[in-house]
Formats: C-alpha cells, structure tokens, sequence
C-alpha cells in the first residue's frame, strides 16, 4: 500500500486501487481483447473471488511501481506495437491518478482471439 503524508493529512492507495486503473488502461488499448491471469492457481481462485483485477501484478516498494500485465490480443494486429501502446498507456495512466513513477510495465501476450466477423 503506498502512503503518502501531505499537511492535511495521510493519504493511502491500495494495491487493489493501481491494479484496477492499470486493467482499464490496457482493457482501453487498441488490439487487446482482454487479459488473462498469470498462472493456473490464481485463475482457479478468481472463479471463487471474482475479482475484477485478474492478469495485473503490482508491485509497490515504497518510491517505484512496477507492473506486469498478462493481456489476450487481437488475431490479425501487430503483436509489438499493440504490448508497445498498452505499456505506455498504463505508465501514463497509472502516474496521472496516483503521482507515483512506474518504473516499468512488462506486457506478457498469453493467447490471440479471433474475432467475430458476423
């Protein structure tokens, strides 16, 4: 959880709170169908918690974020510049609402989908 103390007071982000602005971003970037978890025993437990972060890991070490997303993309798009643009969208995003650097975000590709073409 960062903390920060400002003169009014203490203000204090959750781990849960970075995920979820990070999981918009990348749901928001052209290419990407959805994201993935990013291992079976985390899959197998998001069925019973349904937590609406799943395929974001955040990790906060009290002056740098950093952040591995596990995205599905687009059959047919251009696998580089799609990880390219979800990378940059969820630095920019994530340092926008929190004040906090990202230091880096690693894009992990875990499968390609079809789209519907009806």
């Amino acid at each position: 959880m960062s903390e920060t103390k400002k003169s009014m007071g203490k203000i204090s982000i959750s781990y849960n709170a970075i995920a979820t602005i990070a999981f918009q971003s990348a749901l928001e970037s052209y290419g990407v169908v959805g994201l993935a978890t990013e291992n079976i025993a985390r899959g197998i437990s998001n069925l019973f918690t349904k937590t609406p972060i799943s395929g974001v890991v955040v990790q906060y070490d009290g002056d740098i974020i950093n952040i591995d997303l596990y995205i599905i993309v687009e059959y047919g798009t251009r696998i580089a510049s799609v990880t390219q643009s979800v990378a940059n969208n969820v630095k920019f995003n994530v340092e926008k609402m929190v004040g906090i650097p990202v230091n880096e975000v690693n894009v992990h590709v875990r499968g390609l989908r079809v789209s519907d073409t009806d």
